[in-house]
């Protein structure tokens, strides 16, 4: 039994006793009450499990379970009883009660049921815990971005959240974060309690896709062996995510269409509707507009999903916001990989501010991801972000209108490799990406001195 405290509430002196000796060895911390009230007034967060007697001087254990399961929801509660009847027990278990036990027992029991009560109580505690740090790390406030554009977005997002609206539809370029915007409006809702499943429409072939929104009864299909719960029915008073909704077929459209028109759907093979409260949140990198106009989307659909639509703005339109995401990113790779960078020099900072991201959020993660595990620096290197870099070379070289004369840009390509290297004709040569004998040509060719 792992070490913990308990809290004993009975009036028989002999049975405290005896049961105190036994969670001693047990490495428990016993705190004993031997009435309601006193059993109130030393009841706190702290206490894991409560051994509760039925019958006390000032009052009953039901009395006393509902007020403990009101202060702490967690904490586990065994009652404990000589005159025990079904309404009684029926009336426990509804009230919150872990179990029900009959006086007199026997210690080892008691302690059997108590560790099971305590491994019960660190479940639900550690399961709060996660649900906590998942509604702090997908909050709202937490997403990067203090650009206009992205303020604007934050706020929908919010008005959205303390919404009823039952359907949300996100679009935006590939990469602009519409998951992280679909987590937000869940975990910032009265339905973060609840459930968030998150299904992307062209990872499953249509009967497969259909069978894990709606479910399937047994025999419905060859492989369905037994019957099995969609994640519309698991989400219940939660949210369901359907990512890349633009690549759905037509005929599971229309099934999508009327499980939102009724909030009723039917398991594949089934023939009793079955209903439920959920909040859908589609996205997608498609014009569904233009998806209508060709044929490919249900226009009804269409519509009914359009009415909260929230855009995710490339990261070219969130001028400011670079160099915190890439900060964002240097401290989350500096965690996963055990590493102390302290971040970008000024140069690398500029490169990528400057750089157009058409991959957007999840390309800037990438770029920084790659950096952090090339360089062997204190600080992120422009030469640590080579794709950047081959991207920014190539965007200064543009043909001019009146043209160029060739030679003379490889004549000065070769002089500024050069001045770049030292006179080292090596280095000089990697710059250029030729070899050493190429670069002693052009020096030749041009005449140049090197020292």
């Amino acid at each position: 039994m792992p070490a913990a405290t308990v809290l004993l509430v009975d009036d028989d002196l002999l049975l405290r006793h005896c049961l105190r000796e036994r969670f001693a060895k047990e490495g428990c911390d016993l705190l004993e009450a031997g009435s309601a009230g006193e059993a109130l007034a030393r009841m706190s967060t702290d206490v894991d499990l409560v051994l509760l007697d039925f019958h006390l001087p000032d009052g009953d254990g039901l009395t006393v379970l509902r007020r403990i399961k009101e202060a702490s929801p967690d904490t586990v509660v065994i009652l404990m009883t000589a005159f025990s009847s079904v309404e009684s027990a029926v009336e426990a278990m509804k009230l919150g009660a872990f179990h029900y036990v009959n006086k007199p027992f026997d210690i080892d029991e008691i302690v059997l049921l108590a560790d099971k009560g305590l491994e019960t109580t660190r479940l639900r505690r550690e399961v709060r815990t996660l649900r906590g740090r998942e509604s702090r790390d997908h909050a709202i406030d937490a997403i990067i971005g203090h650009s206009p554009a992205m303020q604007a977005v934050k706020a929908l997002l919010a008005r959205v959240a303390a919404s009823p609206a039952s359907t949300v539809l996100l679009t935006g370029e590939t990469g602009t974060g519409k998951d992280l915007a679909a987590k937000a409006i869940h975990y910032s809702s009265d339905r973060a309690g609840r459930a968030f499943v998150n299904i992307t429409s062209s990872a499953l072939p249509e009967h497969l896709l259909e069978s894990e929104l709606f479910g399937h009864e047994r025999g419905a299909f060859t492989d369905a062996r037994q019957q099995k719960r969609g994640l519309l029915e698991t989400a219940d008073r939660g949210t369901v995510f359907l990512d890349e909704i633009g690549e759905m077929t037509t005929s599971l459209q229309s099934k999508l269409l009327r499980f939102l028109e009724e909030r009723a759907f039917r398991r594949v093979g089934g023939l009793v509707d079955i209903r439920v409260d959920v909040r859908v949140i589609a996205a997608t990198n498609r014009s569904l507009e233009a998806e209508v106009k060709a044929g490919r989307f249900r226009e009804d659909l269409f519509y009914r999903l359009q009415v909260m639509p929230i855009a995710l703005p490339p990261l070219r339109d969130r001028r400011g916001d670079v160099p915190a995401l890439a900060s964002y990113f240097v401290d989350a790779y500096n965690r996963e990989f055990k590493k102390r960078v302290r971040g970008l020099t000024p140069a690398a900072a500029v490169l990528i501010d400057q750089f157009a991201w058409p991959g957007n959020v999840r390309e800037l993660r990438n770029a920084i991801e790659r950096a952090m595990l090339l360089t062997t620096n204190d600080w992120i290197e422009p030469e640590d972000l080579p794709t950047l870099m081959q991207a920014t070379v190539t965007a200064q070289f543009r043909l001019p209108a009146e043209g160029v004369k060739l030679e003379e840009v490889e004549r000065q390509l070769v002089i500024q490799a050069l001045e770049r290297s030292g006179g080292n004709q090596t280095q000089a040569a990697q710059l250029l990406g030729i070899n050493r004998d190429q670069v002693r040509y052009r020096i030749e060719k041009f005449g140049l001195q090197t020292t």
